[in-house]
């Protein structure tokens, strides 16, 4: 058995080799132009299709392990890989395709009083680690992203996934080499050893970027820990706030869809708000809805006391319920007395990632969308479309609830920065 100071050193040293390789890697990229990196993308997609059989088997061990290891359904699910998952992931990779290449682009090209030209020009970021959990297709949605932003990086999925990760790695190394590029664009980390991950987000010189998806605590440690600058992910507990003047059968529809639809997920809901005077009308309305569907209940007093049927045996909601991120079918519901008391509750319990609002009156829409400030703030609409598809940018690496740089789903421009260039003709400063 290998000593604690042995394991430490076999860490470092795979966490140096897979950043100085992505670091040599990355110059090649940032120089492919965009018609090489849609090749390597068209050569992915082809290979996701082409693969699925031997991909599913790949995801069929992982989902065995993780079943007799004790995995809940919803976790399962977002494990799974299906036909119809890998068809997706192919044609998300067929829009990021599609999708303008934001490397190069000139911003901003002001003439100053010296006749200089000063403007930006967006360029990759480099080097991006990015730590995740469960969800295969993340895989191909930050690689993906990743090759077409110039950008190389280091993926770190979770042990559940291990063997789907690794398949789904190999593809798009080997679609990287058919296109002319180096392999090493895209790499995995090939070992379930956290003390790899630990030692790559200290890798400074060669890292650029931390991405971290996963759970709280994941989070919480790799900022904690990393001196490789953080990209924060923190967990989704999303809002929808029923107004007094809502329309009670759009936001039943809005709620169920919110919290049913793929409850497993971030955008998903997990704190319903009503306004008193609508809470007996929309309750007759949504609770046959969500009881149907399995949804259970964290209620406060007056929600208990109003819902209709079996329902109000439900449990008492504590003051743990409010911060919950359940990632299942349960939803906590509170009674609120007004539009201010429903911004309290979110501005003290939620995390910044997506909130929504069902009204008809306009001043009070306007009203949510200025003071509520997380990433994504909707009207009349379900807390799902925080996604980077729904909102046009193709696939995304995540949905970042840190304000500086990026806020909210990260897309091919938000994988980039801006440098200043400078164009002159003999200027000299006095």
């Amino acid at each position: 058995m290998k000593s604690m100071n042995e394991t430490e050193t076999d860490a470092a040293t795979l966490a140096a080799d897979l950043a100085k390789a992505a670091r040599r890697a990355s110059h090649a990229l940032a120089r492919a132009s965009g018609a090489v990196k849609n090749d390597a993308l068209k050569r992915l997609a082809a290979a996701l299709r082409e693969g699925q059989a031997a991909l599913i088997a790949e995801n069929l061990r992982d989902l065995e392990a993780a079943e007799s290891g004790g995995m809940g359904a919803a976790n399962l699910d977002r494990l799974k890989l299906t036909p119809a998952r890998i068809e997706a992931m192919a044609h998300g990779v067929e829009e990021i395709i599609a999708l303008k290449d934001p490397v190069g682009a000139i911003e901003s090209l002001d003439i100053r009083p010296n006749g200089l030209q000063v403007g930006r020009m967006r360029i990759p970021l480099g080097v991006i680690c990015i730590i995740y959990e469960s969800r295969p297709n993340v895989t191909i949605d930050a690689g993906a992203l990743c090759i077409k932003s110039g950008n190389a990086p280091i993926l770190k999925g979770g042990k559940e996934a291990f063997h789907t990760n690794l398949a789904l790695v190999a593809l798009m190394r080997a679609s990287l080499e058919g296109a002319g590029l180096p392999p090493d664009c895209v790499q995995a980390v090939a070992t379930a050893d956290r003390e790899v991950m630990n030692a790559l987000i200290r890798r400074d010189q060669e890292i650029d970027l931390v991405i971290p998806r996963g759970g709280e605590g994941l989070i919480r440690h790799v900022t904690a820990n990393a001196t490789v600058p953080v990209i924060q992910h923190y967990k989704g507990v999303c809002h929808v706030y029923v107004h007094a003047d809502a329309d009670v059968a759009m936001a039943a529809e809005i709620t169920l869809n919110a919290k049913v639809q793929r409850p497993g997920v971030c955008n998903a809901l997990e704190t319903l708000l009503v306004h008193r005077e609508v809470a007996p009308a929309f309750f007759a309305k949504a609770g046959p809805l969500l009881e149907a569907a399995g949804v259970e209940l964290r209620g406060d007093q007056r929600t208990r006391a109003l819902w209709p049927g079996q329902a109000r045996r439900t449990e008492a909601a504590t003051e743990d319920d409010w911060s919950a991120e359940y990632l299942d079918l349960v939803l906590a519901v509170r009674v609120v007395d007004d539009f201010e008391m429903a911004i309290a509750h979110i501005l003290r319990y939620g995390s910044g990632h997506t909130e929504a609002i069902v009204t008809k009156d306009y001043e009070t829409s306007l009203r949510f969308l200025r003071e509520v400030p997380s990433s994504c703030v909707l009207v009349n609409a379900s807390t799902r479309f925080n996604d980077g598809f729904e909102l046009g940018l193709g696939a995304e690496i995540g949905i970042s609830t840190s304000k500086l740089h990026a806020y909210g789903p990260m897309g091919l421009e938000e994988l980039t920065t801006r440098k200043f260039i400078v164009l002159g003709h003999g200027q000299v400063r006095t």
